[in-house]
């Protein structure tokens, strides 16, 4: 993209646009083409990374009951999953798709109202026009 970026977020259109928090456009009659592709990428990403912790948490059901272990080892714990999860699908142990019958995709808590726009930060729409592009 011609500049350095960090990593960043997905977030919905409830959330503040920040420079590590990427959001869609607003959907109106005023996007363009390449926004409302960008809109439509940035769906199909959250709806991938959606699958991939949902097969997380049911190749690791440990993480369904992550309420069990203390505070200081969850970091750990989910680290450990993380990489063992990562080994099993580089090295094609086969996902048993049962597994998913306990780990139904839960809604996860967001804001309920977008964000208010002072909250915006203005060097992230340059962050999001330069996704765009």
């Amino acid at each position: 993209m011609g500049k350095a970026q960090k990593y960043v977020l997905l977030g919905d259109a409830t959330y503040p646009l920040q420079d590590w928090i990427l959001k869609p456009y607003q959907e109106d009659e005023n996007l363009t083409q390449r926004q409302l592709q960008f809109n439509y990428r940035l769906k199909r990403a959250h709806s991938v990374i959606e699958n991939a912790f949902l097969r997380l948490k049911a190749r690791w059901q440990i993480l369904l009951k992550c309420d069990d272990c203390s505070l200081e080892l969850l970091p750990t714990l989910v680290l450990a999953c993380c990489i063992l999860h990562n080994v099993c699908e580089a090295h094609d142990n086969p996902f048993n798709e049962e597994w998913l019958e306990g780990t139904e995709p839960t809604e996860l808590p967001k804001p309920s109202q977008p964000a208010p726009a002072a909250m915006e930060d203005n060097r992230a729409e340059q962050v999001r026009e330069l996704m765009c592009q």
